[in-house]
């Protein structure tokens, strides 16, 4: 992995379940890492759904190794959220690869 390839920047962040001042659960979304990164590919696709056609975009990340990612984690880029789908370890904690789509909204 060369670090010149590393060009762009994203950030990873863990789920937490909270209650909220009414006894109501919701999901919390905070930093867990900011990192540089490689884009590998970018791709959307157009599906049907029950509610008609739908685009879904897809971006793999390359990063250097950082434990504690999952597929429960999801990354901002350039301002939107997209959801990790795979997390593939390259090597011997050499990196990591990220396979995410975006999040709709």
């Amino acid at each position: 992995m060369k670090s010149g390839k590393l060009i762009e920047t994203i950030e990873i962040e863990h789920s937490t379940d909270t209650v909220n001042d009414y006894g109501t659960p919701e999901t919390v979304w905070r930093p867990f890492a900011s990192v540089r990164a490689e884009r590998i590919d970018q791709t959307t696709e157009e599906f049907m759904r029950a509610g008609g056609a739908i685009d879904e975009e897809a971006v793999v990340f390359r990063i250097r190794h950082l434990d504690g990612v999952s597929n429960a984690d999801r990354v901002l880029w350039r301002g939107e959220a997209f959801n990790v789908r795979q997390v593939t370890p390259i090597g011997r904690r050499k990196g990591l690869d990220l396979r995410c789509t975006r999040l709709p909204g």
